[in-house]
């Protein structure tokens, strides 16, 4: 389970380091062109903003992954391990079922209904963009899978850990 966890976390550190890059791109090409040319481009702009989207929906999906999502440590370690432990699950549990309900389910009905909108400046339908609340929800419920499974096979590293998984790469 942890090797397919790394390769997952790594395919997605590579996808939000090209998609940031490109959207640093887009972003200087805007500045370059109304600046600099005087003839801003429309299409660079309308696409850097659903590109930044996507980069914050994959980066968020990384974050939580990694457990390293927001929480407030004061409270939740007042608990003794086996309430942290229920807590966390009970967590991962709601996660999950936001995954499935809102960003899967929902993000494909949404996504299906704006396939035949079409963008202002790019021409693209509407639904590419809307398309990442459903491929994140995916991944969110596969790493909850994949959280359930750690929290209830090996409580204690989980719990301990905390996010410092996320420190050690750095």
């Amino acid at each position: 389970m942890q090797k397919v966890r790394h390769q997952l976390d790594n395919f997605l550190k590579l996808v939000n380091a090209i998609a940031l890059a490109f959207l640093t791109s887009l972003t200087v090409w805007q500045v370059v062109t109304r600046y600099f040319l005087h003839n801003p481009s429309t299409w660079s702009e309308e696409l850097a903003s659903y590109m930044f989207t996507w980069t914050t929906m994959l980066a968020a999906t990384y974050l939580f992954g990694k457990r390293a999502h927001m929480n407030i440590p004061v409270i939740f370690e007042k608990f003794s391990p086996k309430t942290q432990q229920v807590i966390s699950i009970a967590a991962e549990i709601f996660t999950l079922l936001f995954a499935v309900f809102v960003l899967i389910i929902g993000g494909s009905s949404i996504t299906k209904l704006t396939m035949g909108q079409m963008s202002s400046s790019l021409s693209v339908p509407m639904g590419y963009f809307y398309a990442i609340l459903p491929v994140t929800g995916v991944l969110i419920a596969f790493y909850n899978v994949l959280n359930l499974y750690d929290l209830f096979t090996r409580p204690d590293e989980v719990l301990e850990a905390g996010d410092s998984d996320l420190e050690s790469e750095e």
